[in-house]
């Protein structure tokens, strides 16, 4: 749902000023650009941009004279760093469930982009992490540049990977899956490019100008490839992805068939072996992130993962819905949101609060739906109507 970026307040510049607009949008050559516009918080989404997002994009399903959909953050840190979670803390610690409507509506947002008729460009140009993952990740062409960072921070905050992430973070291999979901690593353009998470990597300088190209596009042909004209340089030259070279230091740790007990046990035993710096380096902030991480979550993580690797995107847009929905009414969320962006202390009070006291039976009933099929809130996701 989120990355972990504080969610800044809004003021207008001046007394009485309108608030400028969260969510622009204008069509340039019949291709609909909708830009998120709040770039003093990354571009973060509030529980409205997400409802507008929804009727922009449903407009755009149905306006005829709109043949793609562009979507990019405002500014030049982000396209979009998460999803409100201060807000949704605020909530569920008042007994207000009106935060499970946020998760719902962005769900479905979510869904609708996924399978949305006409091809849609994401420009993941800065943060992208959480939340903007969950839009980027939804588009056909998914495009990085070298101020890329993208993450699925959750398990930090008591939370797992989510807005679709058990599906599309399965492009990579499991043990690559399992690394960046239950670390919450922070990738750059290239490393998303060599992992399936982004279709092209450019300069950033290059998208600055992409509309003036837009403006001349053709349409007498490939659309898709008339759009990978628009932002792809003649001469693209990719940065070198620094992950790389550590593969098989992932492959190694973060084995399919080890918990994460083991997995934490190879990665302590390896950093009493004398190794080059560089390895050592990513040994130890690798142990550090898991053992700082709510040790339930990281079991709830690692099987969704797995799981979803068989699972249509619907369902697992459904399981994932039902462990939000337990992290935060039962789980470490709440705790997970004050120890890194409320007081910041950066220690967590985890229940319960090492891996060996983590019981299988509590990692299972995480992952049961709290729903009856009928009855759950994405219930439709993925069943033909007609």
């Amino acid at each position: 749902m989120s990355a972990l970026q504080s969610v800044a307040s809004e003021f207008a510049s001046e007394a009485g000023a309108e608030p400028e607009r969260e969510i622009l949008f204008r069509v340039v050559n019949r291709v609909a650009i909708i830009t998120l516009n709040r770039p003093a918080a990354l571009n973060a989404l509030s529980h409205a941009m997400i409802r507008e997002l929804a009727m922009l994009v449903e407009h755009c399903r149905n306006d005829d004279g709109i043949v793609a959909l562009v979507m990019k953050g405002a500014g030049n840190k982000g396209f979009c760093a998460g999803g409100d979670v201060r807000e949704v803390h605020r909530l569920a610690k008042n007994g207000d469930n009106r935060w499970l409507a946020f998760f719902i509506d962005e769900y479905r947002l979510d869904y609708a982009l996924h399978t949305f008729s006409k091809p849609v460009v994401a420009l993941l140009d800065g943060i992208a992490m959480g939340g903007g993952m969950g839009l980027g990740q939804a588009a056909r062409l998914r495009i990085v540049t070298e101020r890329s960072k993208i993450a699925m921070p959750e398990t930090r905050i008591g939370f797992l990977p989510d807005v679709g992430a058990t599906r599309f973070l399965a492009a990579m291999s499991a043990e690559l899956e399992l690394y960046v979901g239950l670390t919450g690593a922070t990738l750059s353009g290239a490393d998303a490019l060599r992992l399936q998470l982004a279709d092209l990597c450019v300069p950033a300088d290059w998208l600055a100008s992409f509309e003036e190209r837009l403006r001349r596009m053709p349409h007498d042909g490939d659309l898709m490839s008339a759009l990978r004209g628009v932002f792809e340089p003649p001469c693209n030259i990719v940065p070198h992805a620094a992950l790389a070279q550590l593969t098989p230091q992932v492959l190694r740790h973060f084995d399919r068939r080890s918990g994460v007990d083991r997995i934490v046990a190879t990665l302590r035993h390896d950093l009493e072996r004398d190794l080059p710096r560089e390895v050592k380096q990513w040994l130890q902030s690798t142990y550090d992130a898991l053992v700082a991480h709510s040790p339930t979550m990281l079991y709830v993580t690692r099987e969704a993962l797995l799981r979803g690797r068989q699972m249509t995107l619907a369902e697992c847009f459904r399981m994932e819905l039902g462990i939000v929905k337990r992290a935060i009414e039962e789980g470490d969320f709440c705790e997970g949101v004050r120890a890194q962006l409320i007081d910041k202390d950066r220690k967590g009070r985890w229940a319960p609060a090492t891996l060996a006291e983590v019981r299988p039976e509590r990692v299972r009933h995480f992952l049961t739906s709290p729903w009856k099929r009928e009855a759950h809130p994405l219930g439709d996701l993925g069943v033909d109507t007609n």
